[in-house]
């Protein structure tokens, strides 16, 4: 009898994929706050959701024609959820990084990182208490 890891794991894969996704966007973010005229982005996480029970059949096909190009494996799907941010205070200069909004999402996605990385760990303990039979 074989064990089928996306049963046993459930979604908690998935969502610390998205955490560690949205975390490098919110860094990303705050390494261009001040630069003019940036876009300050964030994920959606039900617009990732609906992609993924979906089959992610709204993906955006990349292709790589030079190996100096960044693979179209490290890239968010644009589709799925990543999002320009409205931005709550207008800048002069054109950029709609708000720094301390983007230090508090980037803390909460912190904390939800570390949620769902216990509730996997607590499934893998599960899953060995189970096969040594305890």
């Amino acid at each position: 009898m074989s064990i089928s890891f996306d049963n046993a794991l459930g979604v908690h894969e998935q969502a610390l994929k998205f955490r560690s996704q949205r975390a490098e966007v919110l860094a990303n973010n705050l390494a261009n706050a001040e630069t003019p005229n940036y876009k300050a982005r964030d994920l959606e996480f039900g617009a990732v959701l609906a992609a993924q029970q979906s089959g992610g059949s709204q993906s955006v096909s990349l292709a790589q024609t030079n190996a100096g190009h960044i693979a179209a494996d490290s890239l968010i799907d644009q589709v799925a959820g990543l999002r320009f941010r409205t931005p709550l205070q207008p800048s002069l200069d054109g950029n709609t990084v708000d720094a301390e909004a983007e230090k508090a999402a980037y803390a909460q996605n912190a904390i939800d990182f570390q949620a769902s990385f216990t509730f996997l760990n607590s499934k893998f303990k599960g899953l060995m208490t189970a096969l040594r039979g305890e």
